[in-house]
């Protein structure tokens, strides 16, 4: 039976988000519409729960034959080679134009230039390198929580671009926007369903990690889209595509130091509860 048309259309923008988001080839019945590109940011958090799943899955293999620094490599690697580095160099373009202090026009020029100069380099390794390590800390410690880490990061990362798309104006020239369509602030039902995929991902983490800690996690990705929607709004006033990245790239990495993040003993009490 077929599915409804609502339902098809869903379908339609998970494919395309999949298709923006990642290498995965989609089925030729999907087509493309440009305002579909803005609809199917509902469904980031979705594609990235399900990188994040492709990356657990090869760390957790792979940490049975070598040591958890080793799969942390092998299981980054694969996930750059599934996504073209796509949030990465956001990342690091986004740090090239707003780690100097240079106006706003010359920071949108910077985004566009195509080579990396010191600042998005170093962020880039930065950035590699430490989710290298909390993926080595978190799979030697446990494989089901390392792995539910992995895709609950993945999914807020992606809930956060999506929160900044809707909280700020686009920054740059809409007519040269490489995705044009992005460049268009989501409405609530995008917000809605990117929420909803969020909420999803928590309750399945939470089959591995406490309240607290989930508690602790959201309190830092939110945090970084609080920072980044006013580190944005005040230098470029509002977003870019490079900045999307870079705010994924963040969350991603804040939402693992919370699971990674080590409770001394005794420090509990009314603010323990955050790291459970």
């Amino acid at each position: 039976m077929k599915p409804s048309s609502p339902w098809r259309h869903e379908l339609r923008l998970f494919f395309i988000a999949l298709q923006f988001l990642t290498r995965v080839p989609t089925p030729a019945w999907v087509g493309y519409q440009p305002e579909w590109l803005n609809q199917s940011a509902r469904h980031f958090p979705l594609v990235g729960a399900l990188v994040g799943a492709w990356s657990a899955l090869l760390l957790c293999g792979a940490a049975w034959l070598w040591p958890a620094s080793v799969a942390a490599i092998i299981a980054l690697a694969a996930s750059l080679w599934l996504t073209g580095a796509f949030h990465e160099d956001g990342l690091a373009d986004t740090i090239d134009a707003l780690g100097g202090a240079v106006p706003r026009e010359k920071a949108l020029a910077i985004m566009k230039d195509s080579r990396i100069g010191s600042y998005g380099a170093a962020a880039m390794v930065l950035g590699l390198g430490g989710r290298a390590v909390l993926w080595a800390l978190l799979v030697s410690q446990s494989l089901w929580a390392a792995a539910a880490a992995l895709v609950l990061s993945a999914c807020w990362g992606r809930l956060a671009a999506v929160l900044t798309m809707a909280w700020l104006p686009y920054a740059g020239d809409v007519e040269h926007a490489k995705a044009k369509p992005l460049a268009q602030s989501v409405g609530p039902a995008e917000l809605t369903w990117a929420i909803g995929w969020a909420v999803a991902a928590a309750a399945g983490a939470g089959l591995a990690w406490p309240a607290g800690r989930l508690a602790g996690a959201l309190l830092a990705c939110l945090l970084v889209v609080w920072v980044m929607r006013r580190w944005l709004a005040k230098r470029l006033g509002g977003y870019t595509g490079d900045a999307l990245g870079a705010t994924e790239q963040l969350s991603e990495i804040a939402v693992l130091l919370a699971f990674a993040a080590v409770v001394p003993p005794g420090w509990y009490g009314w603010h323990g509860w955050a790291l459970g």
